[in-house]
């Protein structure tokens, strides 16, 4: 790392490393000492574990038993290397610089005569104390944000009884927040209106019937399309949001922090300010708007980009559909209203059929795979108003296809940058899942291919009615897609090279690739390598953050459905059998769908047979639900 790199906060930890002889300084440069590693730990298993090295093409470190010390999983961790031992490298803990659980949530509980505050996931005393007058002057149901690194009671979030609380805990547990410093809002605010005389060497695409596509409810338009029909080119403008965001300037600060939006089903809590990621960055009908622009020339016999180039321009929006819109005008149902929506629905109507022809080509190598995304409503009180899939449609499918060809041509422009990628899943995984299936009464037919072996599998799930169930499966037996610095392919897509570029208001990865394709197209070393200059540990950050906000979002629905179970105990409901092993679990398919259920009790139910369950008890503070399954038959 580069002195320059350093904040003042940081200089602390880093001049306490160098006297720990962690460090090494020269050339104005920080690197660690050959014999000293950082890392994440691994899954703890025997009182031994993997360390996860920070830095690339360095090999993981065994840490062997009695090495470990009071290091849990997650935990960032200093080891030293254990040379001169033959065998896998191992390297024992010399020092934990930061626990994987850096905040938590406890709430009050009444044990016999007195109180106690308890981690609201395990029940288990929590590190931090409050004395019993303090105790005592709270109610009991009472939820607080702990700072585990301190052992210190931050403030209290409501009661376990209020569902408005369910937000402020899944917030509280990452350290997440909606308001942004003062400074950050003054800065955000402070840019004028865009004006297209200030920017004599940007593109003027002004006059291409751009038009955005998104969900009827979003108001960060990140990405609009033209199809040129005479050219065969395709236009990708994505929101220039490195205009607006410089390097280590407060808001790039805060946007780091974050690194994602996170979307409840209420409301969002965006990467950047709103003034930034609602108004002048996004790409808004009728308004100027600096855009970033990937122009793609497609040969229509082989549906491959025969060229492209990506470049900084202004466009001007001509109008904001929404999906369920574009589906009425292919159905047929929706007539334009003004000339710019026949020129409009024009290029459309053919684009869909590019789009289309390149989706069946993605899927010869690629999978399409078919896990429900489930959508909640909620009330004015946060409680669940009801729940339904989300359906993928045609013109989901016509923007999924034009932005994965951007992301696509925008990873073969670099060697070294932010990759997308997706590894192989294992053997042992497949022989899991292999297993599982068979257990439902398929033929599992090994191939020559995962491919070929894997879409035999879905065509069976898809006569058996279990598409959804069946691909949900063989998610689960796949390894999680990541951010690095080295590209390596991302299986499920089937694209040798893949990254992130078209949704920078809401993704960090797509800010940094934007800056890394700037400074190559200037020729401009200096800001590429500065760009990359700790690229190995800001992957391993935003893939961490990408984590928490899928975290926060599950749980923060987790949470609803419990409550939304606690006001039907014992009442019957229809479920689906989704787990078996270690335990069998169900999801609800009624008048609620998609709730996940601990099942209690249940006679000899198999993998994905539909019963019918009794709600029995719900844990509020666990987001727990339990239940008792029965044969349909029987009732």
């Amino acid at each position: 790392m580069s002195e320059q790199d350093i904040s003042p906060e940081e200089s602390v930890h880093v001049n306490n490393f160098l006297n720990k002889k962690y460090l090494t300084f020269k050339d104005k440069i920080y690197k660690f000492n050959s014999k000293y590693r950082a890392g994440t730990l691994g899954l703890v298993q025997d009182g031994t574990a993997y360390l996860n090295v920070i830095g690339e093409n360095i090999r993981d470190l065994y840490i062997g038993e009695g090495n470990l010390g009071t290091a849990k999983e997650g935990d960032l961790i200093i080891a030293q290397r254990l040379l001169g031992v033959r065998g896998t490298p191992r390297a024992k803990i010399v020092e934990i610089v930061g626990r994987a659980i850096s905040y938590s949530v406890a709430y009050i509980i009444k044990k016999d005569t007195y109180r106690a505050l308890v981690d609201l996931k395990t029940d288990f005393p929590v590190g931090a104390q409050m004395s019993d007058e303090t105790l005592n002057s709270y109610e009991v149901g009472d939820v607080f944000k702990i700072d585990n690194q301190e052992n210190l009671v931050m403030q209290r979030l409501g009661n376990i009884n209020d569902p408005l609380v369910d937000e402020k805990i899944v917030l509280a547990q990452f350290n997440k927040h909606d308001e942004f410093e003062p400074e950050v809002l003054e800065i955000a605010s402070s840019f004028k209106p865009v004006d297209a005389s200030k920017y004599p060497k940007r593109k003027d695409l002004r006059a291409l019937p751009f038009c955005t596509i998104d969900p009827v409810t979003a108001k960060d338009y990140d990405d609009a399309i033209y199809w040129d029909d005479k050219n065969s080119t395709v236009y990708v403008a994505i929101a220039d949001v490195s205009e607006y965001v410089t390097p280590f300037g407060p808001i790039d600060n805060e946007a780091i922090y974050r690194s994602f939006s996170i979307y409840l089903p209420h409301r969002s809590i965006p990467m950047l300010p709103r003034q930034l990621s609602e108004t002048l960055c996004s790409l808004q009908p009728h308004v100027d708007r600096l855009a970033y622009v990937f122009e793609m020339k497609l040969d229509l016999a082989t549906l491959k980009v025969t060229s492209s180039k990506v470049f900084e321009a202004i466009i001007h929006s001509q109008r904001r559909f929404n999906y369920e819109e574009i589906d009425e005008f292919f159905e047929g149902k929706l007539k334009p209203k003004n000339s710019e929506e026949i020129v409009i629905f024009e290029y459309l109507t053919k684009l869909r059929t590019i789009t289309d022809a390149l989706k069946v080509e993605r899927l010869k190598v690629g999978y399409d795979f078919r896990s429900n995304e489930l959508e909640m409503f909620i009330d004015e009180k946060s409680n669940i108003t009801h729940t339904t899939y989300a359906q993928e449609t045609p013109s989901h499918s016509l923007i999924e296809d034009c932005m994965l060809l951007a992301n696509k041509e925008a990873a073969s422009q670099f060697a070294r940058g932010i990759f997308r990628i997706h590894e192989p899943p294992s053997q042992a995984k497949l022989q899991i899942l292999y297993q599982e299936l068979a257990g439902i009464g398929m033929f599992i037919d090994i191939k020559t291919t995962i491919k070929e072996t894997i879409s035999d599998i879905q065509k069976q799930a898809r006569e058996m009615g279990l598409e959804s169930e069946v691909d949900t499966l063989i998610i689960r037996s796949q390894m999680q897609a990541r951010y690095a610095p080295m590209n390596a392919g991302h299986f499920g897509l089937g694209f040798e090279a893949y990254t992130h570029f078209t949704s920078p208001i809401r993704r960090y990865s797509d800010l940094i690739v934007h800056r890394l394709l700037k400074a190559i197209n200037n020729n401009d070393t200096e800001e590429g390598s500065y760009v990359l200059r700790n690229i190995e540990a800001l992957s391993m950050t935003i893939s961490e953050k990408e984590r928490e906000a899928s975290t926060i979002e599950n749980e923060f629905m987790a949470r609803k459905f419990a409550r939304w179970a606690n006001e039907h105990i014992d009442e019957k409901f229809k479920a689906r059998i989704n787990a078996t092993e270690p335990e069998v679990k169900a999801e609800l398919h009624d008048e609620i769908i998609g709730a996940r259920l601990n099942i209690t009790s249940s006679e000899n139910v198999v993998l994905f047979e539909d019963v019918l369950v009794k709600i029995e008890r719900v844990d509020i503070a666990k987001a727990k639900i339990f239940a008792s399954a029965m044969k349909i038959e029987e009732e």
